[in-house]
């Protein structure tokens, strides 16, 4: 029997299988990789009695996938906060999916583990920018206010190295960091023993961050911006990061963040306003290779002769909001 664990390379997917596992260690494989790769089960080959462990992926974009290895004979527990399409109807297959704007896959682990390492958890959902619902998880813990400003930190960080087209433009490869914070049962205990890598990822999280905060935004109006950042490893590395940044500034706007790729097409990070968070998903997801969740999604490849039609669908839908 085999174990397969395949999980997004962002902090939510890193804090999920990081709670999972030191709850229920097993020697396992990893599949990750950028935030964008998502179709990551195509990556894997199970025979029968394998278990495979899927976290903050979307199961839309796997469906074909989980089929083919339930077929397989495979056993299958699914856990994640984005569209999920039909839901196998399976003996193997178990899942725990809520695709509700304040909850992201390391919240539903804790849920799953009944707060067994809250404190990574909180780290996921400071990642993944629901600072509400970190905070909120943390007035249970007795945590001083330098305590919960580096578990953000290290969310923020996290999630900022997930980011880029290839695996060339991270700074450390997310299954390196998985290994290195499952030595920790505690994210503040990685934060004392750890200093050097964080100090790593601090020093180029905020060279890349403080290059976007420059820009001004391409497009704006009193409901939405777009900005547009060059073809370079540190704008890809910084999408995502820097979305979330402007949603917080500006938290009744709605953001749209596009990196050129080398084609001259776009990669697009959308956050919906922080005071409504709906329609980023929908918007995404009339164009190609775009999905994601109501509150944050994105489109892989946005092409240049769709650019403005973008624009003009995002701009929009928020002014009637």
């Amino acid at each position: 029997m085999a174990y397969y664990d395949v999980f997004n390379g962002d902090a939510d997917g890193l804090c999920a299988l990081l709670q999972l596992r030191l709850a229920e260690p097993v020697e396992s494989q990893l599949i990750t990789g950028v935030k964008r790769d998502i179709q990551l089960l195509q990556q894997v080959t199970a025979s029968a009695g394998d278990s495979i462990t899927v976290l903050d992926i979307s199961l839309a974009e796997n469906r074909a996938d989980v089929l083919r290895l339930l077929d397989q004979g495979a056993y299958i527990f699914y856990c994640d906060h984005h569209q999920f399409g039909e839901l196998p109807q399976h003996a193997h297959f178990t899942s725990r999916i809520n695709t509700d704007a304040n909850v992201c896959t390391s919240l539903l682990i804790n849920g799953y583990l009944q707060g067994r390492f809250p404190l990574w958890a909180i780290v996921g959902a400071f990642g993944d920018n629901l600072r509400q619902s970190a905070e909120a998880l943390a007035q249970s813990q007795g945590l001083s206010a330098s305590q919960l400003q580096q578990l953000e930190q290290l969310g923020v960080q996290l999630n900022y190295n997930a980011y880029g087209d290839t695996l060339a433009d991270l700074h450390f490869h997310p299954a390196y960091l998985y290994q290195t914070l499952a030595d920790y049962h505690s994210p503040l205990d990685f934060i004392a023993q750890q200093a050097h890598l964080r100090q790593q990822l601090a020093d180029a999280y905020q060279q890349d961050i403080r290059q976007a905060a420059s820009l001004s935004a391409d497009f704006e109006n009193a409901y939405s911006a777009v900005y547009l950042l060059p073809n370079a490893s540190w704008a890809r590395r910084v999408s995502g990061v820097f979305a979330n940044d402007l949603a917080n500034a500006a938290p009744d706007k709605a953001h749209a963040v596009l990196s050129v790729q080398d084609d001259n097409s776009y990669r697009v990070s959308v956050r919906a306003p922080l005071n409504n968070k709906q329609g980023a998903a929908s918007v995404c997801s009339q164009f190609a290779s775009g999905g994601g969740r109501e509150a944050a999604a994105g489109i892989n490849r946005l092409v240049e002769a769709d650019l403005q039609r973008f624009i003009t669908l995002f701009s929009r839908h928020y002014a009637t909001y």
